[in-house]
């Protein structure tokens, strides 16, 4: 029972560091679920209440850092608050679209965004090309919390 755990923890860990790039899968939730199932399999001994909440919580916090970062280049590109809010429900609703819709979204919610502000494309394109950049830049900060996530619990269950 113990060995089966872990080969479930060890793929759901697998498919959740994955899962932050592909936005098939559910990346943080599936990360954060093979981390307790590998705390679970060694009955909470090494890897306690306390440590498991941090884990949650960073697993909330990719997801406030996916939008933040959407919205945040977007602003940079001097993008209007309506591009940044648009860039923002773009990367929701794309991820209703699979792959195309996530990597498009931020783009096409920033530039319809900015383009209801302003009449100008130019300022438009610019917008959506700083939402694409930002939704990179939340890419590699997911990623950087999804590992560190494991770092910690590495780190509480050896050290």
């Amino acid at each position: 029972m113990i060995a089966l755990l872990w080969i479930l923890a060890v793929v759901l860990i697998v498919l959740g560091l994955a899962g932050l790039v592909l936005p098939a899968l559910p990346g943080a939730p599936l990360l954060f679920v093979g981390l307790l199932l590998a705390a679970w399999a060694e009955d909470f001994v090494y890897v306690g209440g306390w440590t498991l909440a941090a884990l949650g919580g960073m697993a909330v916090l990719t997801y406030l850092v996916d939008f933040a970062a959407t919205a945040f280049g977007a602003k940079r590109f001097g993008a209007s608050r309506r591009a940044t809010a648009g860039a923002a429900i773009g990367a929701l609703a794309g991820l209703f679209f699979g792959l195309p819709g996530v990597l498009l979204g931020p783009f096409v919610g920033a530039v319809i965004g900015e383009l209801t502000a302003r009449r100008d494309l130019t300022a438009a394109g610019r917008a959506g090309i700083g939402a694409s950049l930002g939704l990179a830049l939340g890419a590699a900060a997911k990623l950087a919390l999804g590992f560190a996530m494991v770092g910690i619990f590495l780190v509480a269950r050896f050290v």
